[in-house]
């Protein structure tokens, strides 16, 4: 079961500071499965990858263990940090809430568990082909998943600083 927005670190921090531009460390999972493609959940009507925001109290590696667990029913095993984008963008979300992306981008190289396709925060879950993921190509998110997928075939041992 997953945390109820207005519960949430970030759900509290909004309430105090409103719209204002926040810098929220978060997680994003790159899982694959044995063909090479990589997981997708629907989440409000858009095609995205397993991720959120830290909680109080909560490490980077039990967010994203937290995270994959609520969005896909899976549980980390092994990940490896392959890039942190901490860019001077500042990105709204539907709500018009301003962010700094602040992201840890892991590769999630072990799980156990079933996939659910149907959890609290989405309504499908499936593998693509990265050439064929179904998000945007546009925009800031389009920008961003483009230099996601580039920097995880480019990945060489060394965490990508950005």
């Amino acid at each position: 079961m997953s945390i109820r927005y207005e519960d949430s670190y970030v759900g509290q921090l909004r309430n105090v500071v409103g719209h204002a531009p926040l810098i929220v460390p978060s997680v994003r999972a790159i899982i694959s499965n044995a063909e090479g493609q990589v997981l997708f959940l629907k989440h409000n009507e858009r095609w995205t990858m397993p991720a959120g925001s830290i909680e109080l109290g909560e490490s980077i590696y039990d967010t994203l263990k937290r995270e994959v667990l609520e969005e896909t029913g899976l549980e980390v095993v092994q990940a490896t940090l392959i890039a942190i984008y901490t860019g001077k963008s500042v990105v709204a979300n539907s709500f018009s809430d301003e962010y700094q992306l602040f992201e840890f981008l892991f590769t999630v190289d072990q799980w156990v568990g079933d996939l659910v396709k149907q959890t609290d925060e989405t309504t499908d879950a499936k593998f693509f082909e990265i050439k064929e993921r179904p998000v945007a190509r546009d925009g800031f998110w389009g920008a961003h998943y483009t230099e996601v997928f580039e920097d995880y075939k480019q990945y060489g041992g060394t965490v990508i600083l950005k």
